[in-house]
């Protein structure tokens, strides 16, 4: 019997890179071609033993072609579902920084239709080839005319109707929210779920919010975040400061000192969780992609499109059921979730599932001392999201989805990463300043 053909990332970020494509944009086409995508790679066909190598790349190549939240669901499958064979989560992390890109003659339109006078002076030292195309937008190496090399992403053409036709669809918002947020209201988090994305198109606003993160984390010598280059920024077009660093892929290959992975880890969970509890906003995309890493545990965070930001009095419910969880609570635990939005459990049977799912979402922060970070999404949630009408009862508010979303990408890259930190402090320190402030 012939020895079936493995496929690597590399190979199927190679051909993704050479064949360009546009965005579809009609809600009937993209129904269509997701649909046949959900259908191949599935969850139950990608955990089938002796996955087809062509099948998978096809499923990456359909998601990356399609863009929008098809492409954000592969992502967040990559990096979240550590029940993947190893071979399926590589090859879809590719869609962490990779899809068929827009030809460069619509790159060159879009920054010359939003920059006028100074686009040709960006234009002529800018790389005609991107060194990324993601979901909404990609990402060319430039160098200004002052010299300084920079980073310049640009829109999609088309990706907000993309992403306003899934949601038409309605397929969009209830794949993401059955992923993550089990027991939610599930029009009012795919409602959040398509404002977010939506606000992801908006250059601007990103831009105003790397430059608010750049301000708020300037103090903390561990993390970078890239400055924003406003004369040359656009609705379409975001121009940063380029950043060296190892991708998460390089870093993992390399086999880095257990100190650098312990420092990272701890890096990445202050600014990710840290941002809800002290500034009341966070950044609810900590994918791979994402991120860039030096010597010494040095983390940059890249992307700033998804940001979401709560009113103080909801941080102060959050901090109090992390609380109540990891000191095992009940009366503080249903508090703090009637304070957030949702139904209270009550006592009994309700109850007990409600726990079971919260502590396998606050798993890592609930034993104290420094530990490996366990993965991403528990078997236990699963099961629970798949099998337990009590869950469906709670009626979680959408805008938690995106904590949520947040909180299993951040465990998955640690726990890859291989980072020991004692969450259970750093989770604790965090709770009692946003509940001091209170």
């Amino acid at each position: 019997m012939a020895r079936r053909k493995r496929i690597t990332p590399d190979d199927v970020r190679e051909r993704l890179a050479a064949r360009p494509s546009r965005v579809p944009t009609s809600t009937l086409l993209r129904s269509y071609h997701a649909a046949r995508a959900m259908l191949d790679g599935g969850r139950a066909a990608l955990l089938s033993p002796g996955v087809d190598p062509a099948r998978l790349e096809g499923v990456v190549r359909s998601l990356g072609e399609l863009k929008g939240v098809a492409m954000k669901l592969g992502q967040i499958l990559s990096y979240v579902d550590d029940g993947l064979p190893d071979e399926a989560r590589a090859v879809l992390g590719v869609l962490q920084t990779w899809s068929p890109p827009t030809r460069y003659q619509e790159i060159e339109a879009t920054i010359r239709a939003d920059l006028g006078a100074r686009a040709q002076p960006l234009l002529d030292r800018l790389s005609r080839f991107p060194v990324a195309s993601a979901s909404i937008g990609q990402v060319h190496r430039g160098r200004l005319p002052d010299g300084s090399l920079v980073a310049v992403k640009v829109r999609h053409p088309g990706v907000d109707e993309a992403i306003r036709a899934d949601f038409r669809a309605a397929w969009g918002g209830l794949a993401l929210v059955g992923l993550l947020l089990p027991g939610a209201d599930v029009s009012t988090a795919a409602a959040e779920a398509q404002a977010a994305f939506l606000e992801e198109c908006d250059y601007r606003l990103e831009a105003t919010r790397q430059r608010r993160f750049a301000e708020l984390w300037a103090h903390d010598a561990r993390l970078t975040i890239p400055r924003v280059r406003d004369e040359w920024c656009g609705a379409r077009v975001l121009t940063s400061a380029w950043q060296q660093g190892a991708t998460y892929e390089a870093l993992l290959s390399s086999s880095p000192p257990q100190a650098d992975r312990d420092r990272a880890g701890e890096t990445l969970f202050d600014f990710y969780v840290g941002s809800l509890y002290r500034y009341a906003l966070f950044n609810a995309d900590p994918h791979p992609g994402n991120l860039l890493f030096e010597r010494g545990g040095h983390v940059t965070i890249l992307d700033h499109g998804c940001v979401r930001e709560l009113a103080p009095e909801v941080v102060r419910s959050w901090a109090t059921l992390s609380r109540g969880v990891r000191a095992d609570d009940a009366g503080e635990v249903r508090r703090a979730l009637v304070a957030l939005g949702a139904v209270d459990p009550g006592v009994g049977r309700a109850y007990d599932v409600t726990r079971e799912l919260l502590r396998a979402f606050y798993g890592p922060t609930l034993e104290a001392g420094r530990r490996r970070v366990r993965s991403g999404l528990p078997r236990s949630m699963r099961e629970l999201a798949a099998g337990k009408r009590d869950v469906l009862r709670l009626h979680l508010p959408g805008k938690l989805l995106f904590l949520l979303r947040a909180r299993f990408g951040l465990y998955a890259v640690l726990s890859r990463l291989g980072a020991e930190v004692d969450l259970h402090a750093r989770e604790s320190a965090l709770c009692d300043e946003a509940l001091a402030r209170g």
